[in-house]
């Protein structure tokens, strides 16, 4: 198993302004009230999810259930009130904890906030390897097999995994300001302080880096959730131009300076 790459390097960003803020202005000084900062060194990266591929969990004795050992925090309550409305849906057939979780709850508080429940060292909604429906997130089960896409009943933090999308206010030199919405790789720092004591981490690290196509159309779908249709289409438009232009054609890119994740390099022994 590869090291993990440092979590500072190069990277290439990209900054665009909210492409329906600009084409409905009408005055030629018209500054947009959003401006959308992405991280086109981790959007074109070869980055994919290997749980149940090799991935051995964020601590070494709970490699079964992956990124999903500490729960999942809500970041609203209608972000709770979503997964509950799937939860009371779950059969014994999907859920291996069923019945644990209807007798005593699948979600608890953890320093005042709302989250999942850890039941034997994992998310009590994570099912383990051995389960007749197989391993992994009840709630991923159950959109599958209702012909649906996750994100639509996962927690808010787990179908966002591993984008990162953040928010701040940005002044500029005149004095009027702007919504800067960042899209990012969710790094260990994602996880708060707890994030370095991490026994392993999948974005960083060359062993995920094996995805056949960039995390800009793997993660289609939750990005157009994210930021929504019009920036996805401008997003997608320059990271196509940079694959374009850094992999000349050929199975694998340049290995350029901020254009190219550390992970890929080292995967691809450059």
């Amino acid at each position: 198993m590869h090291l993990e790459t440092p979590l500072d390097t190069a990277r290439l960003w990209l900054e665009f302004p909210d492409p329906q803020d600009v084409a409905d202005a009408t005055d030629p000084e018209h500054q947009p009230e959003t401006v959308y900062r992405v991280d086109l060194t981790w959007l074109t990266s070869d980055y994919t999810c290997i749980f149940g591929a090799g991935c051995p969990g964020i601590y070494a004795d709970r490699p079964d259930v992956g990124c999903c050992a500490l729960g999942a925090h809500f970041t609203e309550p209608a972000d709770e009130e979503r997964v509950a409305a799937v939860v009371a849906r779950l059969t014994p057939e999907v859920w291996q904890f069923h019945d644990e979780g209807r007798a005593h709850g699948w979600t608890e508080l953890e320093d005042g906030a709302r989250k999942t429940r850890v039941f034997e060292g994992g998310c009590v909604l994570a099912n383990r390897p051995g389960f007749a429906a197989g391993a992994g997130c009840a709630l991923h089960l159950q959109a599958l097999r209702d012909g649906v896409d996750p994100l639509r009943y996962k927690p808010d933090v787990c179908w966002q995994l591993p984008l990162k999308r953040s928010y701040r206010t940005v002044e500029r030199g005149d004095g009027t300001t702007y919504l800067e919405v960042s899209i990012a790789e969710y790094d260990r720092r994602g996880w708060g302080e707890g994030g370095h004591d991490l026994d392993w981490y999948c974005t960083g690290n060359p062993a995920a880096h094996v995805g056949e196509r960039p995390v800009f159309r793997s993660c289609e779908n939750e990005l157009r959730e994210m930021v929504g249709d019009a920036p996805y289409e401008e997003l997608a438009r320059h990271c196509e131009a940079l694959v374009a232009t850094t992999r000349g054609g050929s199975a694998h890119r340049r290995l350029l300076p901020l254009t190219v994740h550390p992970a890929d390099r080292t995967r691809a022994g450059r």
